[in-house]
């Protein structure tokens, strides 16, 4: 199919849809699919079109055709060939299962990506890499080396044109230069016990506590830690009859669940962001 995606966020006045399909119209494009969603609060109107043109097109062409109609509206817009797999790097540090989920989902065809790489400043996953074909890039890191370790990630980014970064499990703090590098396309995931149960070990102290709702959320890097625009959150209902152990399995199936998708939705390019928060059509 010679399908793509339209995403586009502007100052919510009349006449956008019109002005859009019009345009369509002019290529003899087909809508399979579109959704919006007009902001009341920010008053800024967001749209979604995946369509269909009779012949394979330029995106760069694209845009340039387009370009009159986002300036008259004063559109942020992008273009994505919708049939292009998005280049992901993968970040873990010795929690692997939200690592082990995503290339599971890849490997079967659950998941629309490319993992050009894996990153990690230990070595415990490298055998499951392999077993994938997947690069494997040892970045071991200490506060003195962290500004060159960064920089190895960032010129992997670079080589292996990556589109997305993930962070499944990564437990370093990044470097504000390393996250506005980043900005945007780089997905974090972790518990929502924050901020009660900080540092190691947080489900024993949420079990400690007798918390009853288990829950994670994926969002965006931001240098404000653990704060970026949310993609995504979910839970899942535990009690007393649970152990520790028991609580930090349904964290990681959680966990897994929602970095999944979170991304599926990233690179199916769902996810508009609307100032401090995010715009998400499933």
């Amino acid at each position: 199919m010679n399908d793509y995606i339209l995403t586009l966020s502007c100052p919510d006045r009349t006449g956008i849809v019109h002005s859009v399909t019009g345009w369509l119209l002019s290529l003899h494009g087909n809508i399979i699919d579109a959704q919006q969603f007009g902001d009341l609060g920010t008053e800024r109107f967001f749209l979604r079109v995946h369509f269909a043109l009779p012949q394979p097109a330029d995106i760069a062409e694209l845009e340039a055709s387009f370009a009159e109609t986002a300036g008259k509206f004063d559109m942020e817009a992008h273009i994505h060939d919708a049939q292009r797999k998005a280049r992901v790097l993968i970040l873990v540090s010795r929690q692997g299962h939200c690592l082990n989920d995503l290339l599971f989902r890849t490997h079967s065809g659950q998941l629309p990506i490319d993992v050009a790489g894996i990153v990690s400043n230990h070595q415990d996953y490298a055998a499951m890499a392999k077993a994938y074909g997947i690069p494997y890039h040892y970045l071991p890191v200490t506060p003195d080396t962290r500004e060159a370790q960064e920089q190895q990630i960032l010129d992997i980014v670079d080589k292996e044109q990556i589109d997305l970064v993930v962070l499944a499990r990564y437990m370093q703090i990044l470097s504000n230069n390393l996250c506005q590098a980043l900005s945007g396309r780089a997905i974090n995931i972790h518990h929502s016990f924050l901020p009660s149960f900080k540092g190691a070990r947080p489900y024993h102290q949420a079990h400690a506590r007798g918390v009853k709702i288990i829950g994670a959320t994926a969002h965006y890097v931001t240098a404000d830690l653990d704060e970026g625009p949310i993609i995504e959150q979910d839970i899942e209902r535990v009690d007393h009859a649970h152990p520790a152990q028991d609580l930090a399995q349904v964290g990681s199936d959680v966990e897994s669940l929602v970095l999944a998708r979170a991304v599926r939705w990233h690179v199916e390019h769902r996810v508009l962001l609307n100032g401090q928060r995010t715009v998400v059509f499933r």
